[in-house]
């Protein structure tokens, strides 16, 4: 393989890239500009230009194939994590960029969802400020224990949380489209229709990957089924939920609230109106942001550079 002579670290909002990986090993001719922000169009393709390597943080910018023509040095791409929906993998074939994802530590968000969950219920940011300003318990949280807990979607990361759910005492109940009755009681939960589920709930948590069939799966009908105390929890990813029916039901107190780590857009635009609308905890796409699962994505980021130098790219991945 030919020498990389320029690799660009995109979108490391903390600053933190080249802290928690060993890029000493690389050589020392390789130059590494490592940004701190997301850019788009013209700025976008101005930075990238100059490069043959390119390491991006998981979907914050996307690689369509209209970005990937443009980039005529770009030999190698690498992706945090071994999933990246937004690089189009087969015009990089076409062009014969090598794509390699990195590991990852196993299921962060889990502990997100049950962050947002419990804060939500026991509604600790609202008292955690009124504290702060000098008032004592100004409102009453809900427990979890005998409540629904409802998960769209049980694969690795829902039937997690719905074994937590159950260790808390809650019921739960368990939907996605290709759901069986046998998988659902493997996790501790009861298989039902979504009609059910939305009805029934205490607490809905989303936990499904993002494609055609799944954009939108929570629109504003499904949130008319909710129980107006009922909390909705979305830490996959921004667009499963019809946004504007979102902010409309939280604004008009038809839900009990909604916690939030993804959005349709991101990083999430200062007018936002959910940034306004009430009863909601949000965290800007935490799920996967740990300092273990970073130190686990920058050595394979470092991996995957030497292996591509010597000829022997590792953890590649291909169009379906």
């Amino acid at each position: 393989m030919p020498a990389l002579q320029r690799l660009a670290i995109l979108d490391d909002y903390q600053g933190v890239t080249l802290r928690l990986g060993p890029w000493d090993r690389l050589p020392e001719s390789l130059q590494i500009d490592q940004y701190r922000d997301t850019v788009a169009g013209p700025a976008l393709l101005e930075r990238l230009r100059p490069c043959d390597a390119i390491l991006a943080m998981r979907e914050r910018t996307p690689f369509p194939r209209a970005l990937i023509e443009q980039l005529p040095n770009l030999k190698l791409l690498i992706t945090t994590g071994m999933r990246n929906r937004s690089i189009d993998l087969a015009a990089c074939a076409e062009r014969g960029i090598a794509v390699c994802g990195t590991p990852s530590v196993a299921h962060p968000t889990v502990d997100l969802t049950w962050g947002l969950i419990l804060s939500l219920m026991r509604r600790i940011p609202e008292q955690q400020a009124a504290l702060r300003e000098g008032r004592w318990q100004v409102a009453m949280g809900n427990t979890l224990e005998g409540k629904v807990l409802g998960c769209v979607g049980l694969g690795n990361l829902g039937g997690r949380v719905a074994r937590v759910g159950a260790a808390f005492g809650m019921k739960v109940l368990a939907w996605s489209q290709n759901l069986t009755a046998e998988k659902a009681a493997a996790a501790g939960a009861t298989a039902v229709s979504k009609e059910q589920l939305l009805a029934e709930a205490d607490v809905v948590t989303l936990h499904l990957v993002l494609s055609d069939r799944s954009r939108g799966i929570i629109g504003a009908g499904d949130l008319a089924r909710m129980k107006p105390t009922a909390v909705i929890v979305n830490t996959s990813r921004g667009p499963l939920i019809d946004q504007a029916a979102l902010v409309a039901a939280l604004r008009e107190r038809r839900i009990g609230g909604a916690g939030l780590d993804v959005y349709d857009t991101e990083p999430l635009p200062a007018d936002h109106p959910i940034l306004a609308a009430p009863n909601t905890v949000l965290t800007p796409h935490l799920g996967y942001v740990t300092e273990e699962n970073y130190r686990a994505y920058f050595q394979g980021a470092v991996e995957a550079i030497e292996g591509y130098l010597a000829g022997k790219p590792v953890r590649e991945l291909r169009a379906d």
